[in-house]
């Protein structure tokens, strides 16, 4: 149980005591009247004590001495006699009923959403430059500035947002509003007018210390039938938008192609000249490469020149020690083949007279045995002739016949004897 919940039950058995014995002393009074007086005045001064002590825990219990700052407020606590002033941002402090004053006061920003003002159809609807009435859905942001909190806690009004927001912003709302058009208001300077708002309210509520956070304008409601009307409008005015950002985007296409043109134009020209100005510096750097290969390539002709008239000399030179030898080995050949031509022809005569000689002696002694003739030609045949039969009374050689014919004896003798 809190120290309060103990206070108040204290004071509430105190008002209990206190009535029973006020009750008490009446029907006591009523029952013996000679000394009612007597014993009232004996009674008094506990009474008056208790009467005291009974109000001083009833001032107690509902005004506390201590009191405790909210989280996210400040307390500014004001002397009634001597005006001071004290502020007090967290924790507690004593405060001494009828004496302090205490004034709590925000500290976080503050939303104020103007109702009235939301409606085209509302209590307090805005007027346009053209009389058409309209709502405007607005948050106003704001917060009391922290370093004046104690000058303006006696000054400020209990309700800060209908005493000083709310005119605030009607005054400023109103005039402004005033002044546009509804289709400003609905789509082109809606930004401006959240700007021009903010600035003549936040001027307007500084000298309050109430510092403006910002203005923050919602959706705007129209009458149905401007509404639609605004609406064709709308959808007019975004298809001449979106055909006029087509054209620009086909000429900017048309643009864009053109340039690309040109710089491909601009790059294949560049491109050239710096072809062009390789080329020549290629050919520069040739002709003067050209300078110092030319002595070069004189000196090769020259070089290899020599060297053709040096490989030139040196084969002729071989060619003659070749044909000398050649025809050094051609007359060794030819006396050699004279030599082994001389050696057959004298082998052959050696030969020949002695196969001339074999065969006089051959034919001598033919002559003298014929029958030797035959003999040699059996020894032949006998391999290959088992029987040879002889003409009967030929008296002759029995091989004439397969010779081509027989001579008789006689007319060999009268050959043998020519020889």
């Amino acid at each position: 149980m809190s120290m309060l919940q103990r206070l108040k039950t204290l004071a509430a058995s105190i008002r209990q005591a206190f009535g029973r014995g006020t009750r008490r002393g009446l029907e006591a009074a009523t029952t013996a009247a000679p000394g009612a007086a007597r014993s009232l005045r004996r009674a008094l001064p506990p009474l008056l004590a208790l009467t005291a002590v009974t109000a001083a825990g009833y001032a107690v219990v509902m005004h506390p001495p201590i009191q405790a700052v909210p989280h996210g407020q400040a307390a500014v606590r004001i002397n009634q006699f001597s005006g001071g002033r004290t502020e007090f941002r967290e924790g507690s402090f004593f405060r001494l009923p009828g004496l302090h004053e205490v004034r709590l006061l925000p500290l976080r920003d503050q939303s104020f959403h103007p109702a009235s003002l939301a409606k085209a159809t509302g209590p307090s609807p805005l007027q346009s430059v053209e009389g058409l009435s309209l709502g405007l859905d607005m948050t106003v942001r704001w917060a009391l500035d922290d370093k004046r909190l104690a000058e303006l806690a006696p000054k400020l009004p209990d309700d800060i947002e209908a005493d000083v927001i709310t005119p605030a912003v009607q005054a400023v709302v109103y005039k402004q509003i005033a002044t546009h058009t509804v289709r400003e208001i609905f789509s082109s300077q809606r930004a401006e007018i959240a700007a021009a708002l903010e600035a003549e309210l936040r001027a307007r509520l500084a000298p309050d210390g109430i510092v403006l956070k910002g203005v923050q304008i919602g959706s705007v409601d129209l009458p149905p039938d401007y509404r639609r009307g605004m609406d064709r409008l709308l959808a007019d005015s975004l298809a001449s938008e979106r055909m006029r950002y087509t054209l620009e985007i086909s000429e900017k296409k048309v643009k864009e192609t053109e340039f690309e043109a040109a710089a491909d134009k601009l790059r294949r020209e560049t491109a050239a000249e710096a072809a062009g100005r390789e080329q020549i510096i290629a050919a520069k750097a040739q002709e003067e490469a050209m300078k110092h290969v030319l002595p070069f390539k004189q000196k090769q002709i020259e070089q290899r020149a020599l060297e053709a008239q040096a490989d030139s000399a040196a084969r002729i030179q071989q060619a003659e020690g070749a044909a000398k030898a050649r025809r050094i080995e051609i007359d060794a050949e030819a006396a050699a083949r004279q030599k082994l031509a001389d050696a057959e022809a004298y082998r052959l005569a050696q030969v020949g007279k002695a196969q001339a000689a074999q065969m006089a002696a051959e034919g001598e002694l033919i002559t003298r045995h014929p029958l030797l003739v035959q003999k040699a030609m059996a020894d032949k045949l006998s391999d290959k002739v088992q029987v040879i039969i002889a003409p009967p009374g030929s008296g002759g050689f029995i091989g004439s016949a397969l010779l081509g014919g027989a001579k008789p004896a006689a007319a060999l003798q009268q050959d043998a004897e020519k020889e």
